[in-house]
């Protein structure tokens, strides 16, 4: 299982966009084939920032979403709004206790 964290830096004006853009296309995104999870996580002390976890079944389920249509027609739209540089990070689970 591959774990994707995303960290975006949204200008004050453009999280309200971000969060009509996320709703608008979270079910699909869920339904992606081998995403098995996907969630929207606040920062507790920014109220603009804000990060996707998600879980893939595979790399290449990942890879197959981020090459898609729906994730390049999101991110065209959500591109725009960033304030600051976007940090993504793909991970896999090692230890668990």
């Amino acid at each position: 299982m591959i774990i994707r964290i995303v960290r975006m830096h949204f200008t004050e004006a453009g999280v309200a966009e971000f969060l009509e853009i996320f709703n608008q296309n979270k079910e699909a995104i869920r339904h992606f084939p081998g995403c098995r999870h996907l969630e929207l996580l606040k920062d507790a002390t920014s109220p603009h920032i804000f990060t996707t976890l998600s879980h893939w079944q595979e790399a290449a389920d990942l890879e197959r979403y981020r090459t898609s249509d729906l994730f390049a027609n999101v991110w065209r739209r959500v591109k725009p709004l960033f304030s600051g540089r976007t940090e993504a990070f793909s991970l896999e689970k090692f230890i668990t206790v």
